[in-house]
């Protein structure tokens, strides 16, 4: 009998510090309406000095599993989906491991920068419908405010740190669980978000640090323009790959970026705003953990219910988007 991949559990961390519009205020040339007429961003939360990523992704993990009733032993595969791994190696996975006492668990890390949960939800699904693996922890989690140059505003009003985790399982005959995707990657577009230093093409020196460029770099009218038309490309394309319609919809789960990218990608599908699930006003983008704690939120306030229709889209640097459609299974 073929197995399923279901979502059998969810999870999710945010920092304790909550830094709101006004913070900006204090020292930029902006103001809380600003941020808030151009992004929907109210407040987000920063990670304290000496926590890294793989701190969240093991606060969120570890919620998850307990929800869910099993020990970190019962896991075989461990995916955690960042663009801020604590170092270049080891990888994050490893050291979520090491600190859930995941002994038995193998993984890695996934990095398509805001698009790697889509990218790495379809991945775990895959290995779970394989029946090698019973089940595999998802992480997204991402300490943003580590990349954001703080003199900049016009990208430093917009990140947060936060970390979510499903656990995905093989469940057999389900009418729940992964249905398909529509995946992609345009690599001409990588010069319009990028951090320009820190890989093996410009090692960090004195001068790239002086340079400020371990910082994010985006333009963002051209990340604009690209998201708001490959996000509902790519729905439109998985629904009509599985015979659905937006009518079939219950969640559109869009990666939260910026609240008129949101919307845009709504009105383009011609999709109820009620259906949409939004949390951006209180954490920002939190890169790969978006997704995930949008959903479990929703999930744990009982708005998502069991047998729903939910897809889930994103665009990112690279440029990579996508989009995944699957019925809700708890």
């Amino acid at each position: 009998m073929r197995k399923k991949a279901v979502v059998t559990s969810t999870g999710s961390f945010f920092p304790d510090r909550v830094v709101d519009n006004h913070f900006f205020e204090s020292y930029l040339d902006t103001s809380d309406e600003w941020i808030t007429t151009r992004t929907g961003i109210k407040k987000r939360r920063f990670l304290e000095d000496g926590k890294a990523t793989s701190d969240m992704a093991l606060e969120a993990a570890k919620v998850a599993l307990e929800r869910r009733g099993i020990t970190p032993n019962e896991v075989e595969c461990i995916i955690v989906c960042t663009v801020t791994a604590d170092m270049h190696f080891p990888q994050t996975a490893c050291l979520v491991q090491d600190k859930l006492g995941a002994k038995n668990a193998w993984g890695f890390d996934l990095s398509a920068a805001c698009s790697s949960f889509v990218f790495g939800y379809v991945t775990a699904c895959n290995l779970v419908e394989t029946g090698r693996f019973k089940n595999v922890l998802l992480i997204g989690a991402d300490k943003c405010s580590s990349f954001i140059n703080m003199e900049d505003r016009n990208t430093c009003v917009l990140f947060g740190d936060g970390a979510g985790a499903f656990l995905i399982e093989g469940v057999e005959d389900s009418e729940s669980g992964f249905i398909d995707a529509d995946l992609h990657i345009d690599g001409s577009g990588g010069k319009y978000l990028y951090m320009p230093a820190g890989g093996s093409l410009k090692p960090a020196s004195e001068e790239t640090v002086k340079n400020k460029e371990h910082y994010v770099f985006q333009e963002g009218r051209e990340v604009f323009k690209r998201a708001v038309v490959k996000m509902p490309e790519s729905t439109k394309a998985v629904l009509e790959k599985t015979g659905l319609t937006v009518d079939d919809i219950d969640w559109l789960v869009p990666h939260q970026a910026n609240l008129r990218i949101i919307e845009s990608v709504a009105k383009r599908l011609k999709i109820d705003r009620e259906k949409v699930m939004i949390n951006i006003h209180k954490y920002g983008n939190t890169t790969s953990a978006t997704i995930p704690t949008c959903i479990d939120e929703y999930y744990r306030k009982g708005k998502l219910r069991k047998g729903e229709t939910v897809v889930i889209t994103s665009f990112g640097a690279g440029f990579t988007w996508g989009a995944a459609i699957f019925k809700w299974g708890i």
